[in-house]
């Protein structure tokens, strides 16, 4: 492909000296992966050789020069380990002028992002073919390639889209304008999803920008977060319908590939006629006036080329709250306890052994220094950045996740390890980082601990938080080796959330209290670090996205701010929080449609995951119906249990099940459990008819023998009207007892 098509061509006189190559606008990447978490830090996106530990396929371009001769050759990289001053070079690289290496080996130089000069190279032909040629495969980086007549190096600066560079890619100075947009949704992860989606739906023009070519975020193939979060129950169970829609099944963290069906997501936004999808599109730059957004900025992240992107209301979708901080918003980032960053990892064994190259320059790490990562991957926890820069200093964190794999993979390899993993070999390192925490947008609310823990009651409170309140913090017993930047972590949970019906967050945390047209969803809502810990996961951000969506369409229908939908259209937003999720509008003024394909209606606690007990024969009463005492332990592992859960106790508790006796007579009596080695073989079970009770002994590690998993206790009197209920406890049970429903059948 000729440069013309790459847009690197001369536009002035002085530039007619000089020729940029930008990498990430290779026609052919090869196995370079394009990387652009960190535009805000050093200016541009880079091309990545991620090809854990072997060398990757060359990326490839062709360019024409204005004229032959000798030029001297500038490339814009950094040797990523040199900020730490460890040993070795592993981001090393060359570059090939019609399949000529440089004598220069780039990726040698500087700990941070500069021009590392390559000199003087002959241009024999005005079409020439570049390629940038790995020699590690250990995430070695290429900015650009300058080609000048003179030795001055380009200035090195990282700020995104300089003039000088502009010119020479020929570049027009004025973005693209794409206007009419009733919504402008920035980030394509579970929060940007969900409202781009539910504000289309319900009649909204809207702009979802996404500076990946996936959609997901930490729900995508790059970084392979499972999906957490219970959704669709709560005061409003259809919030979530969109989130299943899109949420993957992933059976473990990380998943695999497969399971997190990019593909799916981008056909599912491009199926809407009201979305516009710009995906590989950077949103850098906020116009505003007064109090009001007016434009968002982006461009193309493969050519530089700039669109302006203006609509009524904007969404925060960008997780470190980019477009609110960039407008002005108020916002905050806890200086201390903040969590970190997370690049997990996954790796296999082969019939044959394996080599894996020595990294000197990785973290010096033995087996005893890392949790070993069981069935075959690196979970959550390899996780650093605690109390670092999460965004000036993100390409830090990310590099010293990976020197932590890196080390811990050749401990396995070639330490203390090795006899035991020669056919080991690596499958995945995530390069795209999950970071957990940084800025936070300031609402009209800004939630805390406290309110969730002593379920303070919001107006406006809307999306189910189900997630324990789950901070992350340094673990001891690796942190001593890396005082400085431990990099494995531990969470501690606070449980004291509702994970049945949830806390319902408040739509005051979804609209920024000093732009009145933003819009926020994700992890830079209106909370506090604690709070934090239970709205941060990705279908609870998804929901966010899904309420802001019909706030837009208010927004719209109304011409008000998002304030105002609280202040004075509430009541109407709860009108359509009460929608199936793919109810549909063609305009904001349109008579909304249900299609036949809507969900069923959740109840307040969730879809029921057991059998349903209008179903079955008799009065059931499920436990969720029961009054308890003591501690008792919801449970979901042992399939065939009645309703949403079981529930499981050791000592000191109680529970009493109520039973709505319809019409006096002989009924008999029968209680669910699931049987189990642990459970109690002397379960006192107490029938109480009026005044009169009776206890039977159960023996709970039985298999029950009715179906449906029903043990019968016997027949008996029972007075409606009078007090009829049965209660199960601990006392003297012989181990643990499990309570999941009781069931009454007519014998008269």
């Amino acid at each position: 492909m000729l440069a013309l098509l790459i847009l690197v061509w001369t536009v002035q006189p002085v530039a007619a000296q000089q020729v940029l190559v930008e990498a990430e606008s290779f026609p052919s990447h090869g196995g370079w992966k394009l990387d652009t978490q960190f535009i805000e830090n050093m200016g541009s996106p880079y091309l990545l050789a991620h090809g854990l530990g072997r060398p990757v396929d060359d990326a490839v371009t062709e360019v024409e020069f204005p004229e032959t001769g000798e030029y001297r050759v500038f490339v814009r990289t950094m040797d990523w380990v040199a900020r730490w001053k460890a040993p070795g070079q592993p981001g090393r690289f060359q570059l090939l002028i019609d399949g000529q290496p440089l004598p220069e080996t780039f990726g040698t130089e500087g700990a941070e992002w500069s021009w590392q000069d390559g000199g003087k190279v002959q241009i024999k032909n005005k079409k020439t073919t570049l390629a940038l040629h790995d020699l590690t495969g250990f995430d070695g980086r290429c900015d650009a390639i300058l080609f000048a007549k003179g030795d001055e190096p380009p200035p090195n600066e990282s700020k995104i889209l300089p003039k000088w560079r502009c010119q020479l890619l020929g570049i027009p100075e004025g973005p693209i304008e794409k206007g009419g947009y009733d919504l402008v949704v920035i980030g394509g992860g579970y929060s940007g999803m969900g409202a781009a989606i539910s504000a289309a739906r319900m009649g909204c023009k809207v702009a979802l920008i996404q500076n990946r070519p996936v959609l997901g975020g930490n729900g995508s193939s790059e970084v392979r977060v499972w999906s957490q979060g219970l959704i669709r129950r709560g005061r409003y169970p259809r919030i979530g319908e969109i989130v299943e829609e899109f949420a993957d099944k992933a059976k473990k963290s990380p998943g695999t590939y497969e399971e997190f069906e990019d593909a799916k997501k981008e056909r599912i936004i491009r199926a809407e006629p009201n979305i516009d999808l710009f995906l590989n599109h950077h949103a850098y730059d906020v116009q505003t006036e007064g109090k009001k957004i007016t434009a968002v900025d982006a461009f193309d992240t493969r050519s530089g080329a700039q669109k302006r992107f203006r609509g009524r209301l904007y969404v925060d979708g960008t997780g470190h709250g980019t477009i609110g901080y960039l407008a002005g918003a108020d916002w905050e980032m806890t200086p201390k306890g903040r969590m970190g960053m997370s690049n997990m990892w996954a790796w296999d064994e082969g019939k044959k052994p394996v080599a894996f190259p020595q990294t000197p320059w990785a973290l010096d790490l033995e087996m005893k220094d890392f949790p070993y990562p069981r069935d075959h991957h690196g979970q959550w926890f390899w996780e650093s950045g605690f109390d670092k820069d999460a965004i000036g200093g993100a390409e830090a964190i990310r590099d010293w996740n990976l020197r932590a794999v890196y080390g811990a993979f050749n401990a396995m390899k070639n330490r203390d390890g090795a006899d035991k993993h020669t056919t080991a070999f690596l499958t995945w390192i995530a390069y795209i980082g999950g970071p957990r925490e940084s800025r936070r947008l300031m609402g009209d609310v800004v939630l805390t601990q406290e309110d969730i823990v002593d379920k303070r009651q919001f107006i406006d409170g809307c999306v189910p938080s189900t997630w324990s309140i789950d901070l992350h913090y340094p673990k001891k017993q690796y942190a001593e080796k890396f005082a400085d930047n431990p990099f494995i972590s531990v969470a501690v949970h606070d449980r004291r959330i509702d994970r049945g019906y949830g806390y319902p967050v408040p739509y005051r945390c979804f609209y920024s209290r000093n732009i009145d047209n933003l819009f926020m969803a994700g992890r830079c809502i209106s909370v506090t670090h604690q709070a934090l810990g239970t709205t941060r996961v990705m279908k609870t951000c998804g929901m966010m996205g899904e309420v802001i969506g019909r706030a837009a369409s208010l927004c719209v229908l109304n011409d008000c701010t998002p304030r105002q939908v609280y202040k004075e259209h509430w009541d109407a937003m709860v009108d359509l929080l009460k929608l199936p999720g793919k109810a549909r509008r063609e305009t904001v003024k349109d008579e909304i449609v249900i299609p036949e394909d809507a969900l069923s209606l959740a109840g307040p606690f969730g879809p029921m995951t057991g059998l349903d007990p209008s179903k079955l024969e008799g009065i059931v009463v499920d436990d969720k119906q029961a009054e308890q005492t003591g501690s008792w332990t919801v449970g979901e592992g042992l399939p065939g249990y009645v309703g949403w859960n079981y529930l499981y106790a050791f000592k000191d508790a109680s529970i009493r099940f109520d039973l709505p006796v319809p019409k006096s007579g002989t009924y008999e009596v029968r209680i669910a459990y699931q049987p189990h080695e642990n459970r109690g073989n002397q379960v006192p079970v107490t029938i109480s008819t009026g005044e009169k009770g009776r206890t039977v002994r159960v023996n709970m590690k039985q298999k029950p023998p009715l179906k449906e998993g029903f043990i019968s206790l016997g027949t008996f009197d029972f007075t409606k009207g009078e007090k009829n209920f049965v209660e199960i406890t601990t006392a003297g049970a012989g181990g643990c007892v499990h309570a999941d429903a009781v069931q009454i059948v007519r014998k008269d």
